[in-house]
């Protein structure tokens, strides 16, 4: 009985002492700490490089182990949907279109961590149209808060050809500033005579109308500035009821499909997603085209800085983006005042029911630093503009002709979106009234007056009081 009693232990001793070890090394693993993020994939490796750079600082100055995914932009808003579905939503987030699709709608469900504890102590830092879109109206409290951080931003911008202007025979002098002579020049002037002389079917104006698209409405809501309809007021009230807007929105509407109507568009268009007026353009085309940000001269400068790319290549795509496309400003109103394109603010998120909320708290706030931060926007190569004042002086805004563009068209004043005074506009944004409303006009030839009583029906359904 002893022996086997003897036996027992030391088989039991063994044991433990083969377990040490094992238990040793899995106790620490057990014990770190993790940070979920997810995170729209970039453009450019350059911010991609930043973003990284930031995470291996961050989890060096707290020993906190980030684990970062990746999705392209159109995967970001399904996943994240079905991740709060599930009560498992990200750390942090952040995606190119949550100020479009989601944010608004969020925050007035209580879903978002009030981020005034880390916006308040430096809001004097950043530009005041960022600050708005996200001070946002949670309908549990009743009250305004920061539920989301702003990041960057961007606007629409116009850009062209010029040598294939120059083939046309005409000039960059040639091309009017008011409104309505603007528009006429790129289909009556400048579609004609580069068919003529390059003997192809060119269009003058790639001219987003596709319901799927963001460019599409954010060009809309553009023509409608130049009208000065205003659809509400400071507390998010709907105006749609003046007669005064209505025949604003009419007048703005009849400019937007006269150009599809005069045929100075591909017929795709109606059709098209983000990257389709991007790829007429750089096929040529298509002489100019509106764009929400300024990735179309972008994609040449990363082009020519490509190494997979043959010299020949890189040099070509050097000569596209400092001499042959141009980035100018927007024609005047038709009241001949100067027009006001909008900044879209793209901002992250915490949810409330994310796992750890206070280190995703420290994570955004080490972000923000204009050392992290910066980085990250300038690694875009103009695509973004800053969201905070110091650094959109920096010297990289001079670098070129298209960063100078993009900095004088902010400087000169941008506007904000519907979203940020009634997150109900967040719904017709995702569902593109705007387009819906064109589309029926230029492929089912409903009228315009029509069309547009259709649409203020809708934004009232949506987003009346």
């Amino acid at each position: 009985m002893r022996n086997s009693l003897f036996q027992w232990v030391r088989n039991c001793s063994m044991a433990v002492s083969l377990l040490l070890p094992v238990m040793g090394t899995a106790s620490p693993a057990a014990a770190e700490e993790k940070l979920v993020v997810w995170w729209n994939k970039g453009y450019y490796k350059a911010e991609e490089d930043a973003l990284l750079d930031v995470i291996k600082k961050f989890e060096a100055k707290t020993g906190v182990k980030v684990e970062l995914s990746q999705y392209a932009t159109q995967d970001m808003m399904p996943k994240l949907v079905a991740a709060l579905d599930a009560g498992s939503p990200p750390d942090v987030s952040y995606a190119d279109t949550y100020h479009f699709q989601g944010a608004g709608k969020w925050a007035s469900e209580g879903k978002l961590v009030d981020l005034g504890p880390v916006l308040a102590p430096i809001k004097g830092e950043f530009s005041p149209q960022s600050l708005e879109t996200v001070m946002l109206y949670n309908d549990k409290t009743k009250a305004k808060a920061y539920y989301a951080f702003p990041l960057k931003q961007a606007t629409l911008h116009l850009h062209y050809w010029k040598d294939m202007l120059e083939e046309g025979g005409l000039k960059e002098t040639d091309i009017p500033k008011d409104w309505k002579g603007f528009w006429s020049f790129w289909c009556d002037k400048a579609q004609p005579a580069v068919r003529k002389a390059s003997g192809k079917r060119i269009y003058g104006i790639g001219h987003p109308m596709g319901v799927d698209a963001t460019d599409s409405f954010i060009s809309f809501l553009v023509f409608m500035d130049a009208y000065n309809v205003v659809l509400v007021d400071d507390n998010g009230k709907l105006l749609v009821d003046d007669p005064k807007v209505k025949a604003g929105l009419v007048a703005a509407m009849k400019d937007y499909v006269e150009i599809a109507a005069k045929g100075c568009t591909p017929q795709s268009a109606t059709s098209w997603k983000d990257p389709d007026n991007n790829v007429a353009f750089h096929n040529k085309t298509t002489i100019m085209t509106h764009n929400s940000t300024v990735s179309l001269p972008g994609k040449w400068l990363d082009d020519a800085s490509n190494e997979t790319l043959t010299a020949e290549q890189r040099d070509e795509a050097k000569k596209n983006y400092y001499d042959r496309i141009r980035t100018i400003v927007w024609p005047n109103k038709p009241d001949g005042t100067p027009v006001h394109t909008r900044a879209s603010v793209v901002v992250g998120l915490i949810f409330e029911q994310a796992k750890n909320k206070e280190r995703a708290k420290e994570f955004v706030s080490f972000l923000l630093r204009d050392e992290n931060l910066q980085p990250y926007v300038e690694g875009a190569l103009g695509r973004w503009f800053p969201v905070k004042t110091a650094a959109q002086k920096s010297a990289f805004w001079d670098g070129d002709v298209h960063r100078r563009a993009v900095r004088d068209q902010f400087f000169a004043g941008v506007g904000s979106y519907e979203m940020s005074k009634n997150y109900k506009f967040t719904t017709l944004n995702n569902e593109n009234v705007w387009m819906k409303a064109v589309n029926a006009i230029v492929t089912n030839k409903v009228p315009v007056e029509k069309a547009v009583d259709d649409m203020i029906a809708r934004i009232k359904e949506v987003a009346g009081n």
